[in-house]
């Protein structure tokens, strides 16, 4: 076989099929799906992308805000798209990993079967809590959620800031009140407002935080967290606990292996580059990408932690 020919079949492999034959990926604007409401990580962790991406593919990147039953309706939309590269979505916890848990065979989409990409970042979640609830510190609000009942948020059901939430709740015997919204953003104005006590968030909670609008009592991770180096681990008071948020980004069954492949490759590159991994660092985003194999194990495991949370706790989905 000719170097010629060999180059030609080698370059098909990573070529889409259209009405003209063998077209370039991409040639057209990518969406990407962003299953929450705005203002929360999940759509931060996207915007931040969105240039860096551009620049790579050589196509403008478009964000659609999806939001509603925990992030299941855009990542389903996302599920039922054509496989040709063009839409892709921000997934998580709540999807990969907490959905067949909470949903078995309801669940309408197989995430095992997507065409995954790479985990794009890895950060504990906050335990925020309103500006005049009376505990100030860790063991002050361990001994304040004993005594009275604390109405804590999250941004949905089987969302990781509910199930961080609910392991902490099954790990330290406290009887709390969750109160689900349908994104972070509703669920960070109402703490900021004093409607709820406390809430297990994102790095978007950052933001009220250093407002002035909420304080910071605890973070989910084993050690402080640099971002916040005077809230203390709630592993601290409850021994053993650890909880971590991450988002990844998928694209539809069936999708060529080679676009994904590609896609990867792109979104790494992107998240490597000094200036943009400085601007998800600042905001509490720590980029973590994975390979292919690593991911698809990555989210193999995680979906054991969370599927025994939901079985200890008998989370049922929020229909």
């Amino acid at each position: 076989m000719s170097l010629n020919r060999r180059h030609l079949l080698l370059g098909a492999l990573v070529l889409p099929s259209s009405a003209r034959g063998q077209a370039k990926y991409p040639e057209r604007p990518i969406r990407i799906i962003v299953p929450f409401p705005p203002g929360g990580g999940v759509d931060l962790t996207a915007r931040l992308l969105m240039e860096p991406l551009a620049k790579e593919l050589g196509q403008p990147i478009v964000i659609e805000n999806k939001g509603g039953a925990g992030g299941l309706i855009g990542v389903t939309a996302m599920s039922q798209a054509a496989p040709d590269g063009y839409t892709l979505c921000v997934t998580g916890v709540s999807s990969m990993s907490a959905g067949p848990h909470l949903r078995g065979d309801k669940l309408p989409f197989d995430p095992m079967k997507f065409g995954h990409i790479t985990r794009l970042v890895r950060m504990p979640l906050i335990l925020a809590v309103k500006n005049d609830l009376p505990a100030r510190t860790l063991p002050e609000f361990m001994e304040l959620a004993r005594k009275t009942e604390i109405r804590w948020a999250s941004g949905g059901i089987g969302t990781s800031q509910h199930l961080a939430g609910e392991y902490f709740t099954q790990m330290s015997g406290l009887k709390m009140i969750h109160v689900p919204y349908r994104g972070t953003g509703p669920a960070l104005n109402d703490l900021a407002a004093g409607v709820v006590d406390a809430y297990f968030g994102d790095p978007a909670t950052l933001g009220i935080i250093k407002g002035g609008k909420a304080r910071a009592m605890a973070v989910t991770s084993p050690d402080r967290w640099p971002p916040l180096p005077d809230a203390p681990p709630l592993g601290d008071a409850v021994k053993g606990y650890e909880a971590w948020n991450w988002y990844g980004i998928d694209a539809p069954p069936g999708t060529p292996t080679a676009i994904t492949d590609l896609l990867a490759t792109a979104v790494r590159k992107a998240m490597a580059d000094p200036e943009v991994k400085k601007k998800y660092d600042d905001n509490g985003l720590h980029p973590a990408t994975l390979s292919r194999d690593e991911y698809v194990a990555f989210i193999k495991r995680d979906s054991e932690v969370w599927g025994k949370v939901i079985r200890t706790g008998n989370i049922k989905p929020d229909d």
